[in-house]
């Protein structure tokens, strides 16, 4: 780009990555330089619509690159374009950026496209006025870097639209396109949009789920469950036709085709809905869910993009208020590579969440696997049929256990999805575990969770007692919000005593964690566990590190930023790594090195908006899948970002000879 327009648009919030080199090129051929009556230099454009030099603006280099790309690409005449066209609203008048008229009504406004505004939220409130005073049936709202297309279906609701139709097409060619799982890569309005799923969810609750009278959660929930249903029925047979689409089908039709698509995806994944449950949303508002979400690839190398949106429902779903925060999935993946679990190894999660822990376990084993075997891993691979050991892996050697029914709902689907049908995560309070066999023996429960049960049950170190196992890898971010008050609970552990050896009439959720996933690993095994950054140097706490201590090889700390956990908490946190003694595997020492390291790179802003790594023109850095890469020092994504915390303890490790490096 030449420097007079990155200079235009450099301090704005308009940027250029919409366009493509071409587009840019031919406009800055239009450009001058011109004196004004000072004396000042000031650049001008020759406008292709009005045919006389304009003042060249940040909206107005975004405006003539539009206008380029409606005439190159869409094939639309200037003669059918106005630009500032005045819409009346009363005695109030504005002005539109641009208007394209009806091939057969050259005075009625047909699609309008809105730049002035370069926030999404302003920009399609502003243009859905503009639409809803004129009559056009098309909208457009553009930054330069985000787009969206709208139809306005009536004055209330605005749909979700992939694109715009080209000057010899109808809207209707566009809607009833028939589209495979390739297209659906190609087209993917994430990449092409430049969207996040957190933000279409954000913008469908806007339009139409605030006011629906639903449960939020549940509907996207299902909506998701039933889109991840038919994104891999497709991704095993890639001719097949999407169904999560509106062909052009009236809203009572495509109600009766999704719930039926929800039905499958249920019977396929059972488990996690009841089977009698139904969409509930009305056929008008289920429509406009289904234009913003089928769009979107969900399917990804690493389930990031579902991640983000059930992060944000369970958030919404008040999971914060337990203490519960998700793990963001770049300090899941530094765990995961710091423990580096093997495929003959047992892994469990006491407190899952949404899984990450064991999900990017899974990835992790999955990728030595089809190394060893000469597979390669496409972008699919979530979707795609795994060699049978993928799935033995699952099946035999995951575990997950939570005590909110949300999240183990979300965790195994998830899990589900990566497992291919089989999931051992449990709905159980991990501390409680003198209750457990209450529970075990209810026969609903069973029916769910019967088989991650007689799994969790063969990992007993003593038969018929739920206190101890024999795990070889344990990760996990317990809630560290609350105490626990029964006495019940807390006489059963060591840590329930105070420094004096009393026991305490509260004790800290994160504090009987510690104990109880100890509990968990068998001798030599190993833990990954977030805990609050006083735990690690409070004096009074010091009991707490001694009970560590006597009992583990402490192998490294972490500190995380302190935006790690915003929007939800931003208490400061830090991830102990520690090793049970074992003979062979941690032979028992009194003095040895401990790897300490500290996160510089916060990976989130202070308000919790993720910060994502930009090459030196500013442009966001992709990863192989055409996805953002989180700016964090975590470790080296791909080769693509500088090596980091987990690359400096794989280093330690093999000086050290820990066992499992």
């Amino acid at each position: 780009m030449s420097e007079i327009l990155y200079s235009i648009i450099t301090e704005s919030e308009y940027k250029l990555t919409q366009f493509t080199q071409s587009s840019i090129d031919a406009i800055e051929e239009r450009v001058s330089v011109q004196k004004n009556k000072q004396g000042k230099d000031v650049i001008y454009v020759k406008c292709l619509v009005r045919k006389k030099d304009i003042k060249l603006t940040p909206e107005e280099l975004v405006r003539q690159l539009y206008i380029h790309k409606l005439i190159t690409e869409y094939g639309y005449p200037v003669e059918r374009m106005e630009l500032e066209r005045v819409i009346t609203f009363g005695r109030e008048k504005k002005r539109a950026d641009i208007v394209i008229f009806s091939k057969t009504n050259p005075t009625a406004e047909e699609i309008i496209v809105e730049l002035k505004k370069p926030k999404l939220k302003d920009g399609k409130e502003q243009l859905k006025s503009y639409c809803n005073a004129t009559g056009a049936i098309m909208g457009v709202w553009t930054n330069g870097d985000q787009i969206s297309y709208y139809h306005r279906k009536d004055p209330n609701y605005f749909e979700d639209i992939p694109n715009i139709p080209k000057e010899t097409q109808k809207l209707k060619d566009i809607l009833t396109e028939r589209w495979t799982i390739d297209d659906l890569i190609a087209k993917d309005k994430l990449v092409s949009e430049k969207k996040s799923l957190k933000g279409l969810i954000e913008e469908m609750e806007d339009e139409v789920l605030a006011n629906a009278g639903v449960d939020v959660f549940e509907e996207v929930f299902k909506l998701i469950f039933t889109k991840l249903y038919d994104e891999m029925e497709s991704g095993r047979d890639k001719t097949r036709t999407l169904e999560f689409r509106n062909y052009g089908d009236t809203d009572e039709d495509l109600k009766i085709s999704i719930q039926e698509l929800f039905n499958r995806a249920k019977k396929k994944w059972a488990g996690v809905f009841n089977d009698d449950e139904k969409i509930t949303l009305t056929a008008s508002h289920l429509a406009v869910c289904v234009a913003s979400l089928q769009d979107v690839k969900l399917f990804n190398s690493n389930l990031d993009v579902v991640d983000d949106a059930f992060e944000y429902l369970m958030s919404k779903s008040q999971k914060g208020e337990k203490g519960q925060y998700f793990t963001p999935r770049y300090v899941i993946d530094m765990c995961v590579k710091m423990l580096n679990p093997k495929k003959n190894e047992k892994m469990i999660d006491t407190a899952a969440g949404s899984c990450g822990f064991p999900v990017h376990t899974i990835f992790h084993v999955w990728k030595s696997i089809l190394e060893e075997k000469g597979i390669a891993q496409s972008h699919l691979f979530t979707t795609e049929q795994k060699p049978p050991e993928c799935e033995d892996y699952v099946k035999e050697n995951v575990f997950a256990i939570d005590f909110d029914i949300k999240a183990v709902r979300v965790a195994r689907t998830l899990n589900l999805i990566a497992g291919d049908g089989r999931t051992n995560v449990m709905h159980l309070n991990t501390l409680d575990y003198e209750r457990w066999d209450d529970l075990t023996k209810d026969e609903d429960w069973e029916d769910i969770y019967y088989d991650g049960w007689k799994g969790l049950k063969a990992m007993r170190k003593t038969k018929n007692q739920n206190r101890d196992f024999e795990f070889d890898v344990l990760m996990a971010n317990p809630p560290f919000a609350g105490d626990i008050k029964e006495s019940r609970i807390i006489s059963k552990y060591e840590l329930g005593k105070n420094a004096k050896g009393k026991y305490q009439s509260k004790v800290g959720r994160d504090i009987l964690f510690i104990e109880r996933n100890l509990s968990f690993l068998k001798d030599g095994g190993r833990m990954a566990i977030v805990l609050p950054q006083g735990r690690f140097n409070n004096a009074s706490d010091k009991y707490i590190r001694d009970y560590i201590a006597e009992r583990c090889r402490i192998l490294a700390v972490v500190g995380l930023h302190g935006n790690v956990f915003k929007p939800h908490t931003g208490t400061k946190t830090s991830v102990l790594f520690v090793q049970k003694w074992h003979d062979e595997l941690c032979p028992k020492k009194e003095d040895y090195p401990i790897f300490f390291a500290t996160m510089r790179e916060p990976s989130k802003d202070n308000s919790g908006e993720k910060i994502y790594r930009v090459d030196s023109d500013g442009k966001p850095v992709l990863d192989e899948h055409q996805h953002l890469i989180v700016k964090h020092d975590l470790f080296n994504h791909d080769g693509l970002t500088e090596d980091g915390i987990a690359e400096a303890f794989m280093e330690f490790a093999k000086r050290e000879n820990l066992s499992f490096f």
